[in-house]
């Protein structure tokens, strides 16, 4: 009889648990396509979705959760297409790359993964690492640590001596013969070889790194690094399998070969002239400016020893560039998405890049959508993410002010829910 009596308990409490919703109360809701506001909301989340929302503030059953925040302004999730997770820009980190292992690399990963969530970032894409990335997704998709959704590339490929090469600055034992497998490329064969490797290693997208580099130790920054067809292969076969596509770019010509190659996304775009800039906007391809990473850099190039002498110099000559060719490229009407290259800047810190949009010309609203409508349209997640909407994925985040009055809110988050669970309040 006891027996029974426990069961009959255990499945009592897993069911009201099980059917257990939170009601949000929310003083001013933002929609986000038009910017309007509602007030004296009552978001329901079951389970990881959006059940609906109701005027008014909604009182559940006995069982159900409610939040209060009345006092804030809610928004969706916001969705940072340009990270790396694996680490963060110190005086330290080139020396790190023969220092920590692998269980190293992926302990610190989780903080930065942490932090990025409490800042509002509920969905990431991360642009290239050692492949910790994809354990670190998995990871997190399981329950096992806390952070963002995470759309990741695990490697970036590069050409030999290019910026994604994982040798560079190694003396020439250690340097040996990188090849597909380790997302160094020489021909269009090897490319395809490269996308399929990734695929098989769990990728979710592809990153190539179609110009040199600010923060490797290489001495170009914007030479272009692989041939168009070399492009063409590697885009195709993404295309096969699936996967989206961007490419790392600060010279102009390896961008224009990678737009006519049909990559979709341009990252940094930092020199790019406006010729190149007609161009994206007939291919449709979208700009990922990271103003964040150009004013880091820019800013680590001006302490001494903080990075290596020939990364210095092309920081000093790239970062300041960014926010300025953001403006241009705004105002000529290209396709914008939202992305940090967080990691070069601190994480958490996502949320100033909207201060950085604005500041160069971009209404707040626009920015807003850059992170949540048009980054949730090109990971192919536009009917679950980047609104608040019934029958969406529960990804939601609020702020001490409407930001379209007060961008500055953005850099503090006070509530973030993602997948229907509460991480931050």
């Amino acid at each position: 009889m006891k027996i029974l009596t426990l069961f009959s308990a255990f499945f009592l409490i897993t069911g009201l648990l099980m059917g257990q919703d939170t009601y949000l109360h929310c003083g001013s809701v933002m929609d986000i396509n038009t910017g309007k506001t509602s007030v004296e909301k009552t978001i329901i989340v079951s389970a990881n979705k959006i059940k609906s929302i109701q005027s008014g503030y909604i009182e559940g059953s006995e069982n159900d959760l409610i939040i209060d925040l009345k006092n804030k302004v809610v928004l969706p999730g916001f969705i940072d297409m340009h990270v790396h997770m694996e680490g963060e820009s110190s005086p330290t980190r080139y020396i790190e790359r023969f220092t920590k292992n692998d269980v190293d690399v992926a302990f610190q990963s989780t903080v930065y993964a942490k932090k990025t969530l409490m800042a509002g970032f509920t969905t990431v894409r991360d642009l290239g690492g050692s492949g910790v990335n994809i354990a670190l997704r998995n990871a997190i998709n399981r329950g096992i640590v806390v952070g963002p959704r995470i759309f990741t590339a695990g490697k970036a490929i590069g050409t030999t001596g290019g910026h994604a090469d994982p040798t560079n600055g190694m003396r020439k034992e250690l340097m040996g013969n990188p090849g597909p497998k380790e997302g160094v490329v020489n021909s269009p064969e090897d490319a395809k070889k490269a996308v399929r490797q990734r695929y098989k290693n769990g990728a979710d997208v592809i990153k190539i790194t179609a110009t040199g580099g600010v923060m490797s130790v290489a001495k170009n920054g914007q030479n272009p690094q692989f041939t168009e067809e070399e492009i063409k292969a590697i885009v195709t076969t993404a295309n096969d399998y699936g996967m989206l596509t961007a490419a790392h770019a600060h010279g102009d010509e390896g961008m224009q070969r990678a737009i006519r190659a049909g990559i979709k996304t341009i990252e940094h775009g930092t020199l790019m002239e406006e010729p190149t800039m007609d161009l994206m906007i007939k291919y449709n391809t979208f700009l990922v400016p990271t103003i964040s990473a150009g004013k880091a850099a820019a800013a680590m190039a001006d302490i001494p020893g903080f990075l290596p002498p020939v990364v210095a110099k092309k920081a000093k000559e790239i970062g300041p560039v960014s926010q300025r060719t953001f403006k241009k490229a705004y105002k000529k009407g290209v396709p914008i998405a939202f992305g940090t290259d967080a990691g070069v800047s601190p994480h958490g810190d996502n949320g100033k890049e909207f201060g950085y949009m604005h500041k160069a010309g971009m209404p707040v609203l626009d920015a807003l959508q850059s992170a949540t409508l048009t980054n949730s349209e090109l990971l192919g997640m536009k009917e679950e993410l980047g609104q608040l909407k019934e029958g969406f994925i529960a990804d939601i985040v609020a702020v001490e002010q409407n930001p379209l009055d007060a961008v500055e809110t953005l850099e503090n988050v006070v509530f973030v829910m993602k997948d229907g669970k509460v991480y931050k309040q």
